[in-house]
């Protein structure tokens, strides 16, 4: 034998396999150890669910690196959109940890899944957002999948574009390096969208994911993370988010969206402290 790691993931990480029974099926290659009991339980629970009453599409998996810390950055349209995220870095042969919000903690079941799985809760008090932020950091230095949806909330956009992302995604990739991979969700906002209780779960919906290369931030290298330099890196960000999603849409973004800010062209060091937030 080889000693190598065979690659499990779903035909190059390209899209999920045609049919609801082999989609269902696909569990079985996804990794276990690491995902902890309630979270490895929900999986489990919501996987056969998701591949029964969705047809999901996903596309760009090879872009997702195989191993090693990465930050996966998300627009946000819909309950489904970490249900639907999980399964794609899951056959992808990676498990992802999300940044959440603190208070899903405190609401039993959720909870308890977000807990076992090693997720990272963000408290909204002033100081407290350090913790969330020291965690991602010592996550993505063992190797780890962080999941961040840098808007920190569903989209406000009437059309469900992405909204301005909050700079904690910036710092993050400043201070480790760890490539920022974009990820668009689009068609969970049909099954699961905000302030429903109840999945429209028939007739079935296309849900879609769509990942493209790392984030070039090689022009920020060596800069001090102060707040112009933050905010520039996040517009980037949150471009490459909303490009993805354009694609997904076959839309052109509207212009002068929030993140596409005359700060994405910063090229130069500027100084000045941060305000950056943490992103739930």
């Amino acid at each position: 034998m080889s000693g190598r790691k065979r690659d499990r993931s779903v035909g190059a990480g390209n899209s999920a396999p045609a049919g609801t029974l082999r989609r269902i099926a696909l569990l079985i290659r996804t990794p276990r150890r690491g995902r902890g009991f309630w979270f490895g339980l929900a999986i489990d629970v919501l996987w056969p669910i998701l591949m029964a009453f969705t047809k999901p599409v996903w596309r760009g998996g090879e872009h997702l690196p195989r191993a090693g810390g990465v930050l996966l950055a998300c627009n946000h349209v819909s309950f489904l959109d970490p249900i639907e995220g999980t399964a794609f870095v899951l056959a992808q042969d990676r498990i992802p940890r999300y940044l959440a919000k603190a208070g899903l903690w405190r609401i039993p079941i959720i909870g308890w899944v977000l807990a076992g799985g090693g997720h990272i809760p963000v408290h909204r008090d002033r100081s407290a957002p350090l913790n969330a932020y020291s965690s991602a950091l010592a996550a993505l230095d063992r190797g780890e999948v962080v999941v961040v949806y840098p808007e920190g909330t569903f989209t406000d956009d009437a059309d469900g574009w992405p909204m301005r992302g909050k700079t904690g995604i910036a710092r993050m990739a400043l201070a480790t390096g760890a490539p920022v991979v974009p990820l668009a969700h689009w068609g969970g906002q049909q099954v699961l969208r905000r302030g429903r209780v109840v999945p429209r779960l028939l007739p079935r919906k296309t849900v879609q994911v769509l990942v493209g290369p790392p984030v070039d931030l090689s022009e920020f290298a060596g800069m001090t993370p102060g707040h112009k330099v933050l905010t520039a890196v996040t517009a980037r960000i949150m471009d490459a988010i909303t490009d993805l999603l354009g694609d997904i849409r076959g839309e052109r973004p509207p212009e002068g969206r929030p993140a596409a800010s005359p700060g994405s062209r910063v090229a130069t060091e500027v100084g000045g402290d941060s305000g950056d937030e943490i992103s739930a």
